[in-house]
């Protein structure tokens, strides 16, 4: 299992009329949360595209406990539990600074080429996250 855990401050912008983040905003949340798991291990998106290799998302769930709210700051942590094939899940889980669960989630990307197909994931990166389940 590989783990990532990142901080992040809610911008006025990010908020609705009620002073609640929007949503909407959690799904850009954990988007910096996978990229800062990737970058954990020494991979990117920018390597993987650059191979001609895209991730979209293909599944997106999340589970509110509580809201956050303006300038909180935020944990997340992001969980990488399998070894990924053509497809790979995140976990997470945000917390505030009191330590509550605010929501967990999941998504699961899946490994395109550049013409859209599926495939596996490529063997560099098989390689370079192997070390992390044995």
């Amino acid at each position: 299992m590989i783990k990532a855990e990142t901080t992040i401050r809610v911008r006025y912008a990010e908020t609705d009329q009620m002073g609640y983040v929007y949503y909407g905003n959690y799904a850009t949340y954990y988007e910096v949360g996978r990229v800062a798991l990737m970058k954990s291990i020494g991979m990117s998106y920018k390597e993987l595209e650059d191979s001609g290799i895209m991730m979209p998302v293909l599944d997106y769930k999340i589970k509110y406990y509580k809201p956050a709210f303006y300038d909180d700051e935020l944990t997340l942590v992001t969980y990488l539990k399998q070894l990924p094939k053509a497809r790979i899940t995140f976990n997470y889980e945000m917390f505030n600074l009191k330590g509550e669960k605010i929501n967990e989630g999941e998504t699961t990307l899946v490994f395109v080429n550049e013409s859209g197909r599926p495939v596996a994931a490529p063997e560099y990166f098989q390689k370079n996250i192997a070390p992390y389940f044995s």
